[in-house]
C-alpha cells in the first residue's frame, strides 16, 4: 500500500466521521431537550447541569484548541529535526517525548521473564491484596465524605436553613491539586525512570477523568440508590469493551462470563440488603444521562492510562502527568466562569466544609496512588473488579458491625460473586500453565 492510498483512506475516514456527527446530534437532541425540561421544572437555569456541563466544556476548549493547533504546527514543520534553542527540550518532551517504547518493550519482556522465574504466585497475590485493601480504605472514606459534601447543607441553625455547595468542578480541582503536589514532591525526592511519553497524551486521560468525576458528583443529585448500585456494579463490562476500542485488547470468554457474574452478584447483594432499604430520591432522565457519561468517561480513563504504561514510567509519574492537566483544565474553567472565587468564599463561610473538602482531597490522593499502581501491575479490568467489590465489602462490614441480617437473595449474590472470583482465578492459573507449557515446548533443544 502506497502513501497515497493511506492518505486517501484517512481522508475517507475523516469524511465518514464528519458525516456521522449530524446523525449523533439528531439522536442526542431529543434527550437533551427532555433533560432541559426536567431541569426547568426543578429550578432555574443557573442551577442546570446542562448549562454547567457546556460551560465547563467551553472552559476546557480554551486550553485544548490552542494546544491542538500548536501540536499540529510543530509536527507539520518537523520540529524534532529542525528545532533548536532553549525551548527545544520542553517542546520535545511535551509533543514528541523521548519515545523509549522500543527499549521499554525489551525491558518489559526481560521483566516478564524474570517475574516468571523469580516471583511466585503468592507474591503476586499479596501485591493484589495490598492494592485491594489500599483502594478499599481510601475510597470507602472518600465515598462517605463525597455524599456528605454534595447532599447536605452547611451552616444550618434554628434561624438559618443553611446552604448547599453546588460546584462539583471545584471539588475536582481540590482533589487534583493535592494529588499533583504529592506526586511532584515524591518525584522530586526519589529516583524515577527516564520519562518517555509525550506530555500531551496525559491530557486525554485527564479530560475524561475530570468529566467522569464531575458526572459522579452531579449524578448524586438526580438518581436513586438502586440506580447507582446497578450502574457501578455493571461497570466491569463497559471497561472491558472500552479496552477493545482504546487498547485493542482481547479478552477470553471466561473473562466476560465472570465479569457478568460479578455484576449480577454485587447488584443482587446490594439491592436486596436490608441495610439499604432507606428512602431515596427518584431517578430522573437527567440522572440517567449523567450516569451514562460517568460510566463512559471512567471506562476510557482507566484503559487510556493502561495504554500509556507502555511507555517507560512509574505510577507516580502517571499520577503527576494526569493531575497536571486536570489542574490546568479545571482552574481555567473555574476562573472563566467566576466560580473559583465563589467557592473560596463558601469555604471561608463554612469551616466544616473546608475540613471535609481537604479530607476528601487526601483520600482522593491516596486512592490515586493505589489506582495507578494497580493499573500498572494488573490492568484496567482487575482494577475495576476491585472497585466494584468495594461496595459489597462496605455492606458486609455494616452487617458484621451493626448486626444487620443478610436476606436470601443478598446471600445468593455473595455466593455468585465468590463463585465468579474462584472461576476467574482458576481459569487464569490454567491459562498460565498452558502458556508455560507452550513456551517450554518451543524452546530449542541444544544438540551435544
Amino acid at each position: 500500500m502506497t502513501s497515497k492510498d493511506i492518505k486517501t483512506g484517512m481522508k475517507r475516514t475523516l469524511l465518514w466521521k464528519w458525516r456521522l456527527w449530524p446523525v449523533l446530534f439528531v439522536m442526542i437532541l431529543p434527550m437533551v431537550q427532555s433533560a432541559e425540561e426536567e431541569t426547568l421544572q426543578q429550578g432555574s437555569w443557573s442551577d442546570s447541569w446542562i448549562l454547567k456541563f457546556f460551560l465547563n466544556l467551553g472552559g476546557y476548549a480554551t486550553i485544548i484548541i490552542p494546544g491542538y493547533i500548536l501540536i499540529q504546527y510543530f509536527k507539520k514543520i518537523n520540529y524534532l529535526e529542525t528545532g533548536s534553542g532553549i525551548c527545544f527540550p520542553v517542546i520535545k518532551n511535551c509533543i514528541f517525548g523521548s519515545d523509549p517504547k522500543l527499549s521499554n518493550q525489551e525491558e518489559l519482556s526481560s521483566t516478564f521473564k524474570n517475574e516468571t522465574t523469580e516471583s511466585s504466585s503468592m507474591k503476586q497475590a499479596l501485591k493484589l491484596l495490598f492494592c485491594a485493601v489500599g483502594l478499599q480504605i481510601s475510597y470507602l472514606t472518600w465515598g462517605v465524605l463525597q455524599e456528605r459534601v454534595m447532599t447536605r447543607t452547611y451552616g444550618t441553625t434554628e434561624t438559618d436553613l443553611g446552604e448547599k455547595f453546588k460546584d462539583s468542578q471545584f471539588l475536582v480541582f481540590m482533589n487534583r491539586i493535592l494529588a499533583l503536589t504529592v506526586a511532584g514532591v515524591y518525584c522530586a525526592f526519589t529516583k524515577q525512570p527516564r520519562h518517555g511519553a509525550p506530555m500531551y497524551k496525559y491530557s486525554f486521560a485527564s479530560l475524561s477523568n475530570i468529566l467522569s468525576s464531575w458526572c459522579q458528583y452531579e449524578a448524586l443529585k438526580y438518581i436513586s440508590f438502586p440506580t447507582q448500585v446497578l450502574a457501578k456494579a455493571s461497570k466491569v463490562i463497559p471497561v472491558m469493551l472500552m479496552g477493545k476500542i482504546v487498547s485493542r485488547k482481547s479478552y477470553e470468554y471466561w473473562e466476560y462470563f465472570t465479569a457478568v457474574l460479578i455484576s449480577v452478584g454485587v447488584s443482587m447483594f446490594l439491592l436486596f440488603s436490608e441495610t439499604n432499604k432507606h428512602p431515596s430520591k427518584v431517578t430522573t432522565f437527567s440522572g440517567l444521562i449523567i450516569l451514562t457519561g460517568y460510566i463512559a468517561f471512567d471506562s476510557f480513563t482507566s484503559n487510556w492510562q493502561d495504554n500509556l504504561f507502555k511507555y517507560k514510567m512509574s505510577s507516580v509519574q502517571m499520577m503527576f502527568g494526569v493531575n497536571l492537566f486536570s489542574c490546568l483544565f479545571t482552574v481555567g474553567s473555574l476562573l472563566e466562569q467566576g466560580a473559583f472565587f465563589e467557592s473560596v468564599k463558601f469555604m471561608s463561610r463554612h469551616s466544616e466544609f473546608t475540613f471535609h473538602a481537604l479530607l476528601l482531597s487526601v483520600c482522593s490522593a491516596c486512592g490515586q496512588l493505589f489506582i495507578f499502581y494497580t493499573i500498572s501491575q494488573f490492568g484496567a479490568a482487575v482494577f475495576t473488579i476491585i472497585m466494584t467489590l468495594r461496595q459489597a465489602i462496605a455492606i458486609l462490614l455494616s452487617c458484621f458491625i451493626y448486626g444487620h441480617t443478610i436476606t436470601l437473595f443478598g446471600g445468593l449474590g455473595v455466593v455468585i460473586v465468590f463463585l465468579a472470583l474462584f472461576l476467574r482465578v482458576y481459569a487464569r492459573s490454567r491459562m498460565k500453565k498452558r502458556m508455560k507449557k507452550t513456551a517450554f515446548s518451543q524452546t530449542p533443544v541444544q544438540k551435544v
